[in-house]
This record gives C-alpha cells, structure tokens and sequence, in this order.
C-alpha cells in the first residue's frame, strides 16, 4: 500500500506541473492574441485615418479665424481660377488593372539598406490589412511602403502670387507635381527611355540619373530603361545604339559635365521616333531639351494618342541661356553663373595687372536673353559694363558705352566687360542664316567690342590693353553644382511620378518655387523669354 501511495505521489505531481504549464501556455497565448487583435486594429485605424486625410486634403479649407495683428483687404481678391490641365492618359486608356487605377505603394528602399522598419511615416503594406484595400498587390514585399504625402484632386499652385488693389479676380494655376494615390502604370510592366537633344547644360547627367533611380528604386519598375543616344537621331540611326541604364551605370554619372547619352540637333522623325517605341515596348518617354526639343516631344505625343499607344511622354526643360518661360529657371542656370566667375575673376587680373589702361572683356552665352550675363554681372560685383540682346547697344554718346569704359579706366585704372553673345545686332545687324534647330547665327560682338574698344582710345590719344576671354562653351559644360543637382533631382522624380500617374504631353518645372507640371503647349507658347529690361534685375 505505502509503495503505490508512493508512486502515485510523484505521478500528481507530474500531472499538475503539466497542467500549470499548459494554463501558463494558454494564458501566454490568450494575452499574445489580445495584443495582435489590438495592434491590428490600431494599424487599421492608422491606414483609415491616412486615406481620410488625403481626401480632406482636396476639399480642405481656409479656417475662418483671423491672426492677431491682420486685416481682411476688401480690394484684394481671387474668385475664379483657371487650372493649365494636363492630358491624362485614363481618359483614353484603361489602367492595366482594368480599374481605376493601381493603389500607388512605393518600394521603400534606399541605395543599400533592407525594407524600411516599421515606425517610420510611411506605411508598410504588410501593416494594411485586406479590408483596407483588397486589391493592393502585395506580392509577398513587406518592404514596399506607401507615401506619407500624395497630392490630392485638384491641388494647384497660383501662378501671379503678387496681387495689387484693382488687378482681376481670376488667377492662374499649375497642377502641383508630386506622387498620386493612383498609378496609370504597372510597375511591373514599365519600360522607359530618356533622351537629351541640344546644347549642353549642367546637370544633364543628374537628371538621366535621378529619372533611372527613381524608376527603379521608388516604383520598383521590372521593365528596362533605355538612354537614347545623340538625341532625336539615335532613335532611328544605326550609328547611335541605344544603351540600357541601370542604376548601377549611372551611379557616378552625376559627378561629369554633359550628357552620357550624348546629344545632336535636329534628326527629328516621327514615324521612325513611334516605331522605336512600339518595338521596344516602351511606354514612357522623358525628353530633356529646351523648347524646340519640347515641340518635338509634343509631337511624339500627339502620335502616339493618334496610333491609340498608351505611352506617357514627360519633358524637362533645358536651357542654358534660362529663356524657358513660365518656371522660375531652368536647371544649370546656377551652374553656369557660377562657373562665369572665374572668367570674369581672369578678366580682372588682366585688366588690372597691364598696362597701359587695362581692359577685359568677357563673352558669356546668352542668345536672346541675357540673364547669364546680368546674373553674372550681379555676382560679381566687379563688372564695369554689362551687355544683354534686350538693351540696345550704344557705342557714342551721353549714353555710350565707350565713352563710359574711358571713365571708369581714368577712374581706377582698369575696367571689366560683360557682353551677352547675342547683345549689338542693332550695330552688326542679324544674320540670316540658321543651325539645324532654326536658331539664327550670332555675329562676334565680343571681338566687335575689343576692336572698338582699342579704336575710341586711340581717337582720345590713348592706347588700351584689351584682353577678350571667351568662356561660353566651358561654362556649360562644368557639372552640376549642389544647388542644381539638388534642383535636378526633385525635377527628375516628379517627372517621374507624373509619368507613373498617367499625366502625358507635360513638362514639370519650379514655378513660384514649388514644383508644378505644365502642359507642353503653354509652356513653348511664349518661349523664349526675355530679361524684363525695366525690371528689378536689370
């Protein structure tokens, strides 16, 4: 009897360390369910209130409170504005998810790192929860995020932000360029090419890198970006092979001068630019180029609504000489200003350092307008005269510009020239004939200038030390400062995501300084501009 209590004894014993084991296993799992119900809820709630927000977002209004110190003005107002729309490709296509549109998740990886963690402000997919959106395309990638900041129905920035007592009541807008909730575009089935035609410009390389990287690493494309080499004619002509970018091709590229694509003018051929397209299966097309190469990249997306091709085309406006109308400037305007500096700081030392009365002059590019050289100018602070195409040049007079370099070298003994490539064709007249983009060659008012120069001292009995530094081709060729790879960049990734959105036929650029996208025909409508020659800069 006392050996089966004893065996018993420890087989009790057994039975309930089991048994509190299993109740601590099933109290541990009971407070783990509990959790994960609240989180779930909680990262539901999160996702609802984000989608909530980017709806109010397009019918948000002004609060009626005044702050302390402010006044209503009753004869300043705007009741009417009227939207430069852009051509979306949804009014002729159907997305490819034969929807309304692909729920717009961006991939969430930097250069190196693995998925972004969890309390960032995104939103992970693997944190949106079916009943939020079944049909986001998971595919297994945790690591895709959504954006914190898409740009809602109708979001606009004003165009004529200064407003006077008695100016209209209606005002112009821009769409405002930025990620949308919908995509037009599958990611998965993107393939893409960029092009660069014309001159050269700083930051050309940024842009090709920025459009690669953008597609890659922020939408996750699975297609192949095609860089098209020597412009318009490296769509058809066998010399000039297309290249695959990849991002780890264009990784440094943003350190050169120039275009890696290389570039040309003319060589524009629809039918032949279409079948490129169509045989290559691309479906968006960037074009970087100044407003004759966006005439052009209009007419590529004319053809391709005509031909019923569901391709998106994107401009980037280029320019050096900064004449693109309606943006605040064009990229690597900066660039080349600063690089004009040390030409002008050269011009300087020749001035000053020979005898007798020193004079440098210094010609900068500047076809029809002359903000290079007046930017430069401004600067500077060293120029002594400074000549642009909209200012009529004067040579003689009260208001000649000789008999003004005579008494500015009598006052300090040297003198420093600026002079736009395309000022004085009042005295030298224009020439007739034309490059293979249509622009008017320039005559050599930089060597006129030297020659008449040297010629006025001698008529006063002087002789002058004139020394002519022509840099135009070496500031345009120089890379992208910081200021304008960081200006390259936000032009590249909202081009980008216009593209992806649907938008077609549109150029994007900064105006009043934010990002906006302009349909192409207004854009080139009132291009080139000029410097205002009443205005503040002038």
């Amino acid at each position: 009897m006392s050996k089966s209590i004893e065996t018993i004894a420890p087989l009790s014993t057994t039975i309930a360390a089991l048994f509190s084991v299993l109740c601590s296993i099933g109290l541990s799992h009971f407070l783990q369910s509990r959790r994960e119900r609240k989180e779930r809820s909680v990262k539901e709630a999160r996702v609802q209130a984000f989608y909530k927000l980017e709806h109010r977002r397009s019918v948000q209004t002004i609060p009626d409170d005044i702050p302390q110190g402010g006044k209503i003005l009753t004869d300043i107002k705007i009741d009417e504005v009227v939207l430069w729309d852009v051509e979306h490709l949804g009014a002729h296509f159907s997305s490819e998810m034969n929807t309304k549109g692909f729920i717009n998740h961006m991939v969430g990886r930097d250069y190196i790192a693995g998925p972004l963690p969890d309390n960032t402000s995104t939103f992970s997919l693997k944190n949106i929860t079916a009943s939020v959106n079944e049909k986001l395309p998971l595919d297994g990638d945790s690591g895709k995020t959504h954006y914190n900041k898409l740009i809602g129905l109708h979001e606009c920035i004003l165009a004529d932000l200064v407003r006077k007592p008695g100016s209209t009541t209606r005002s112009k807008a821009y769409i405002r360029a930025g990620p949308r909730r919908e995509l037009h575009f599958n990611p998965q089935t993107v393939s893409a090419a960029i092009v660069t035609c014309g001159g050269l410009c700083p930051g050309l390389n940024n842009v090709i890198r920025e459009i690669t990287c953008s597609l890659h690493f922020m939408y996750g494309i699975k297609g192949k970006v095609w860089g098209i080499r020597g412009g318009y004619k490296g769509f058809h002509d066998p010399a000039y092979e297309p290249v695959l970018l990849t991002p780890e091709l264009v990784e440094d590229i943003h350190h050169q001068g120039g275009t890696v694509l290389r570039s040309s003018r003319g060589g524009f051929d629809l039918e032949k630019i279409l079948a490129f397209i169509q045989n290559r299966g691309i479906n968006q097309l960037y074009v970087i180029g100044g407003d004759g190469t966006h005439r052009g990249a209009f007419i590529i997306h004319e053809g391709c609504m005509e031909k019923g091709m569901n391709v998106a085309v994107a401009g980037i406006p280029k320019t050096i000489d900064n004449d693109i109308d309606c943006i605040d400037r064009s990229f690597g305007f900066a660039s080349s200003v600063e690089a004009a500096q040390d030409a002008i700081i050269c011009a300087k030392t020749e001035a000053s350092c020979n005898l007798p009365n020193g004079i440098g002059i210094v010609k900068l590019m500047g076809r029809s307008a002359g903000f290079i050289a007046a930017h430069a100018t401004l600067g500077s602070g060293d120029v002594d005269l400074c000549l642009v195409p909209e200012i009529p040049t004067v040579l003689n007079g009260e208001i000649g510009c000789l008999p003004h370099l005579f008494k500015r070298v009598k006052e300090k003994g040297f003198a420093v020239v600026v002079v736009a490539e395309g000022a004085g064709e009042e005295i030298l007249g224009a020439s007739t004939e034309i490059d293979e983009s249509g622009n008017k060659k320039l005559p050599a008012i930089g060597l006129f200038m030297k020659k008449a120069t040297e010629e006025y001292f001698k008529k006063n009995g002087e002789s002058a030390t004139v020394k002519y530094i022509d840099p135009s081709y070496m500031i345009r060729s120089v890379p992208a400062n910081a200021s304008d790879s960081l200006y390259c960049m936000q032009l590249a990734q909202n081009a980008v995501h216009g593209a992806m959105a649907g938008f077609t036929g549109f150029s994007v650029g900064l105006c009043n300084n934010k990002m906006v996208l302009l349909p192409i025909p207004q854009l080139v409508r009132t291009s080139p501009r000029i410097m205002d020659n009443r205005g503040r800069t002038w």
